[in-house]
């Protein structure tokens, strides 16, 4: 499993907590914020999985 997958996957939990407690405490600051760390954790999520695709393709 590359880097950027389990990075991304921990970046995309971060942000939803943040997303959620910026949503229960009424700070939209916080909650733009988990939003965004959210989103960028599922284009390097995105990023290791086709690095994980062309390595296998390449031992093939």
């Amino acid at each position: 499993m590359d880097k950027d997958r389990i990075e991304g996957t921990v970046k995309k939990v971060t942000g939803t907590v943040k997303d959620a407690v910026g949503k229960a405490t009424g700070d939209a600051n916080l909650q733009a914020e988990g939003k965004a760390e959210k989103a960028t954790g599922t284009v390097q999520n995105a990023v290791g999985t086709i690095k994980d695709a062309a390595r296998d393709i390449l031992k093939k």
